[in-house]
């Protein structure tokens, strides 16, 4: 199965590739690898989850927040590349939390994104290096930002 039919199986939806907000690329290519820009979790019908990690989102909550970020860059891999079958594997994963400082559990908030890449592309390739961490704020109150570089065929 291609990740698309993978999606379809799990119920998930892609919601529309956001647009640059700022001063930059959703993605920028090199060679083989797709350097991914910080995504939120935009929901399916164009608006963002917004919350603070320990305040006004549980860790369920903010793992969930972390797949639909997942969902988001997935829904740019696709605009931009035309089809999330030329990703061959997920490099580096870069996870950012805007959660209150006593909470401590960042690396569970971004499995949310992780777990999603691992379904779509298999462990193998699906699962790369990690980054996961706290933040005071991020912008818009999202509670997840995540940036990815992903290897292309």
């Amino acid at each position: 199965m291609n990740a698309e039919d993978i999606l379809r199986e799990l119920q998930l939806e892609l919601p529309p590739a956001p647009q640059p907000v700022g001063v930059y690329k959703p993605l920028v290519l090199l060679g083989k690898l797709a350097y991914v820009s910080g995504h939120g979790p935009v929901r399916s019908d164009g608006s963002l989850i917004t919350g603070r990690v320990g305040a006004d989102l549980d860790l369920a909550a903010g793992k969930l927040a972390a797949q639909q970020v997942g969902l988001t860059i997935l829904a740019t891999l696709k605009s931009q590349l035309g089809s999330l079958d030329r990703v061959h594997r997920v490099i580096k994963v870069l996870g950012m939390v805007n959660c209150t400082p006593e909470f401590g559990e960042h690396p569970k908030v971004i499995n949310g994104c992780s777990e999603l890449f691992a379904k779509v592309f298999g462990a193998e390739r699906g699962i790369g290096a990690r980054s996961a961490v706290g933040m005071g704020s991020l912008p818009g109150n999202i509670p997840v930002e995540v940036e990815v570089i992903f290897e292309l065929l």
